[in-house]
């Protein structure tokens, strides 16, 4: 008769280590996927600034007079390319017209961290525009 049986101690062992295992495959897994979500969410935040960027004011540009942008038209073209991107944002023309900055939110639907209850997590990108022009050097550098 044995006094210490250690029969099934490795299947403990074995469960504890599977399930941590399980969750660092989890972290790295949602953390890499909120990370492409923040890259996204940038990328689409530049081009709706660029998108902005493009509705100039006329009554300005055609005398010469300056290059800014138009802040109700640039606003609309924005806020139409994160629509059409399927997110939402703020969209921000500066005082002098020169800068247009946006703002996107939007979520990552986690894969593996659901399991523990978090099934997203908010994801915000940036983006900012600054009209310039000039033929050898951008005006005012």
């Amino acid at each position: 008769m044995r006094a210490l049986d250690d029969r099934g101690g490795i299947a403990v062992y074995c469960a504890i280590l599977t399930v941590s295992l399980l969750a660092i495959i989890g972290v790295v897994v949602d953390g890499g996927g909120k990370l492409r979500a923040s890259e996204r969410a940038d990328a689409i935040a530049m081009e709706a600034a660029r998108a902005g960027g493009q509705a100039i004011d006329p009554g300005k540009a055609i005398p010469g007079d300056a290059v800014v942008a138009d802040p109700e038209g640039a606003r609309a073209a924005a806020a139409e390319y994160l629509n059409k991107a399927g997110v939402s944002g703020s969209v921000n023309v500066s005082g002098d017209g020169k800068t247009i900055t946006v703002r996107v939110n939007t979520t990552y639907s986690t894969r593996f961290l659901s399991v523990v209850g978090v099934a997203s997590m908010g994801v915000t990108g940036h983006g900012k525009a600054t009209l310039i022009h000039g033929v050898v050097a951008p005006e005012g550098a």
